[in-house]
Parts: C-alpha cells; structure tokens; sequence
C-alpha cells in the first residue's frame, strides 16, 4: 500500500506541520517514506520531531508565513538546497478569535495577509517552480466554515463562534485553488484544497465536553473527527493515485455540511 502512493524519496514541504492537525500530516508522510521539509513558527518544527520520534525522517525549518520577505527567502532558500519540491502542503492559518464587534479592519487585513495572501505567494512561486520541474502537487487547506456559518447555538459563553475573518479567508482558499488548478494545468502542476470539519484538540475535548457533543449531533456520523483522518486525504491528494484530480475542494467533515 505504501508503494501504491508512491511518495517514497519525493520532497515534500509541509508549512504549519507542527500543529494539531499537521503531526498527523507528518506522521503519514514520513511513515510513506516522503523526504520532508516542516516549516513552523519558532522552534516547533525542531521540537516536533524529537517528540513524535521522526527526527532523522525531516528537515525542520522556521518560518513565519505571515512575513512575505522570509516566505520569498524561504521558498528560494530550499529550492536551492533540495530543488522544486514534489509536493506541497500549508496547513498554516490565522484568526484573532474575536466577536465582530470587536474587530477592526486592520485586523481584518493582518489575518487574511497569512492567510490569502500567503498562500496566493506560495500558489504562485510553487506553480512556476513545479512547472520548471516537470509538475506536482499542491495541497491548501481551507474549513467546513469557508462553505457555511458557525451556528452560534453551538458556543456557550464565555466561547465565541468561529470569528468572521477565518471563514471569509478559508472561503477564499477554497476559491484561489480553483483559480491556480485552471492557471497551471497545463504545466502539469495541480492545485487541490482540503476543507477539514470539526476536528477539535485533545485540550478542546477534555475542556468543553459538552461543547465537543454538539458539535458530534452535528456530523452524519455523530462524532467529531481524528486528525489521522486528514492525514491520508492529503497523502491521497499528493500522490498520483489521484493524478486526475485538480482545483477540487475536497471537504472532510463526516457529513457536517450535508445538512
């Protein structure tokens, strides 16, 4: 199975891999046998892999995506030490977890500057890079609330609803890998979109019980789910096993936005 995905010795660069959801994506990338590069904010990504036990399988990296000259360093800095990369996910995102009423434009901006215009540079400098390369594929990650609104009957106070900038932004991601799917199609380089349901942390879970229990009435499977179960969409999505698919939103949600 594992040389059915065929990511055995191929680069793969995973920005925000020190997450909740992005150790999952770096456990099953390295377990695959994908040559990884995790870029995370600080220190995380030197942390991540002393602490899940694949340091020798990864090259950790720092960086803030939100700052476009060290992306630009970053993005040219690694394609002259490992050249284009096969493969690319970003699973890094912004919000201020503010109510509406308390946020200004200029937060507004800064969020969706991480989050839009981020992933629009690394759109843009991996088509060309990929393209130059013979191809690839890029995964982005938008949310179940880039397609519909957080119900506020779910958050009892003193917890907020999703904030308004998180899902305008994913909404955008979901809309941006179409736009870069139809741009580079034609170079061989596809442009897929993840869009996760409720997958609340282990700190979530244990915090707000009654919390994670709406939130399971609200999946066709009445549960919430794992971050294992991200993890092998985006190998799939990676891989040639799903070579015809491109400028698709592929939502993983148990059945949250069929309602």
């Amino acid at each position: 199975m594992k040389d059915q995905f065929g990511l055995k010795g191929k680069w793969i660069w995973v920005i925000g891999g020190a997450g909740y959801l992005g150790v999952a994506v770096m456990k099953r990338l390295t377990e695959l046998g994908a040559k990884v590069i995790c870029a995370d904010l600080e220190s995380k990504a030197f942390k991540l892999g002393e602490e899940h036990g694949f340091a020798d399988k990864m090259v950790p990296e720092t960086l803030d995506i939100g700052n476009e000259c060290a992306l630009m360093e970053f993005i040219a800095t690694q394609i002259k030490k490992h050249g284009p990369p096969d493969g690319l996910v970003n699973l890094a995102y912004a919000s201020t977890a503010k109510k509406m009423e308390d946020l200004s434009g200029e937060e507004f901006d800064a969020v969706n500057h991480s989050g839009l215009t981020a992933n629009f540079i690394l759109g843009k400098e991996m088509g060309k890079a990929m393209a130059a390369h013979g191809g690839g594929s890029v995964v982005f990650f938008g949310s179940m609330y880039g397609m519909v609104v957080p119900d506020p009957k779910l958050y009892d106070a003193p917890m907020n609803p999703n904030p308004i900038e998180y899902g305008v932004g994913k909404a955008g991601i979901i809309q941006m890998t179409k736009y870069l799917a139809m741009y580079y199609g034609l170079q061989n380089v596809r442009f897929n979109c993840i869009s996760p349901g409720p997958f609340p942390n282990l700190g979530v879970k244990k915090k707000h019980p009654e919390f994670i229990a709406k939130l399971e009435k609200k999946t066709f499977l009445q549960r919430t789910g794992d971050a294992n179960e991200v993890s092998g969409p985006v190998a799939f999505l990676l891989s040639d096993i799903s070579s015809f698919i491109t400028g698709h939103n592929l939502v993983v949600d148990g059945g949250w936005t069929g309602w």
